[in-house]
């Protein structure tokens, strides 16, 4: 005779095994992530699929499996609940780490020398080539517009020369590698660690400028990443609300890394004293795409302004001010520009000399 407790035991057992395996299964699914049980209530089809499999005779056991059952998943979901939270903190906080990692910093509170002898030595002369000129300063016209003379006369009066903001449309520009600035890149001459992208330059800029009394905003905003078409646009929402915050600014600086050349080799330098300083060019725009800009022959004079100093205090550091038709959200201030520290081929090194010199500049130009 056929023992029927030894076979409802050893059914009860197999059925308690396929369970504990489908238990497991699904927890591993949750803590990868890999799928989300958001409805309890398919718990019982499971449970009564797996007794089916089991035998009719497992059916006493049926209320009080799905019971057991029902809790342990209860509180393994509860668990990834927990986990989820975790996970979703710890992205916030990685978020957060590469958005405002640890600044470097080398500032020096000693002020550039003037009169030092100065050499452009390298890539100076790609664009070299300029259609106007004023007072020495090389102007570059690729906008519709007819130069005149008026337009280059720098006699723009700003009521605030102290207050300044700076920003990056193109955040994560980079340099070429050099010792002591290694970095990884997330592209070609890019990366989104700020330590080593243009806005480690802005960073230094922002310092400078600040020993001379300056009041500067840095924006660190991301505009080029994850995505880096429509930069600009997300780049104007940022310095709308920058300027809200400080409405009296009339001095905006987009500041940019230069990409001309082939294989990343151009890197224009000049030789100041005994440094090796990346050159700086504007780029102006107006309103000749079509979108409204007033203010462009405003932004153009006050960018001869700089450069006009420039070249008095060091001659080379600047490169011929470009003017294009595209408005590049200049439209915002007075004395609103785009500014290219060195290219591709520069180092960061050098791209942190030429902002000493440049916040000399601007402290002689804005402030005697």
């Amino acid at each position: 005779m056929v023992n029927m407790k030894v076979i409802k035991a050893k059914n009860a057992i197999m059925a308690l095994v396929i369970i504990a395996f489908l238990l497991m299964t699904l927890i591993k699914i949750i803590l990868v992530g890999k799928d989300k049980i958001k409805d309890l209530s398919l718990i019982p089809v499971i449970q009564d699929t797996i007794i089916s499999a089991s035998g009719n005779s497992l059916k006493e056991f049926k209320s009080i499996d799905r019971d057991n059952t029902e809790q342990i998943l209860s509180s393994e979901l509860q668990m990834s609940k927990f986990i989820k939270s975790d996970e979703e903190q710890l992205a916030t906080e990685n978020t957060i780490q590469v958005q405002n990692q640890t600044q470097v910093s080398t500032v020096s509170e000693e002020e550039p020398q003037t009169g030092l002898q100065t050499e452009v030595v390298s890539g100076g002369n790609i664009n070299a080539k300029y259609t106007n000129e004023y007072n020495g300063v090389q102007i570059k016209n690729e906008s519709k517009y007819e130069l005149t003379q008026e337009m280059l006369t720098p006699d723009i009066e700003l009521e605030n020369k102290k207050d300044i903001i700076i920003y990056h449309t193109h955040t994560c520009e980079s340099y070429t590698q050099s010792t002591g600035f290694e970095y990884t890149p997330s592209g070609n001459f890019r990366t989104t660690d700020l330590n080593f992208s243009v806005v480690r330059v802005g960073r230094e800029l922002k310092d400078r400028l600040t020993n001379y009394g300056f009041n500067v905003i840095h924006d660190e905003t991301y505009h080029d990443y994850p995505a880096y078409s429509g930069s600009y646009n997300r780049s104007l929402t940022s310095i709308k609300n920058d300027l809200a915050s400080n409405p009296n600014t009339q001095i905006v600086i987009d500041l940019h890394r230069d990409a001309v050349g082939e294989a990343g080799t151009y890197a224009p330098t000049v030789k100041i004293g005994d440094d090796y300083v990346a050159q700086i060019m504007f780029v102006i725009g107006t309103d000749g795409g079509g979108l409204t800009h007033s203010q462009w022959v405003q932004n153009l004079k006050y960018a001869i302004k700089i450069v006009e100093k420039g070249n008095e205090l060091y001659p080379g550091l600047f490169k011929p001010i470009m003017v294009r038709n595209s408005r590049y959200n200049q439209h915002v201030a007075k004395a609103a520009t785009i500014m290219e520290i060195g290219a591709t081929g520069n180092t960061m090194d050098q791209c942190l000399n030429s902002m000493k010199y440049l916040s000399k500049v601007m402290d002689e130009a804005l402030n005697k």
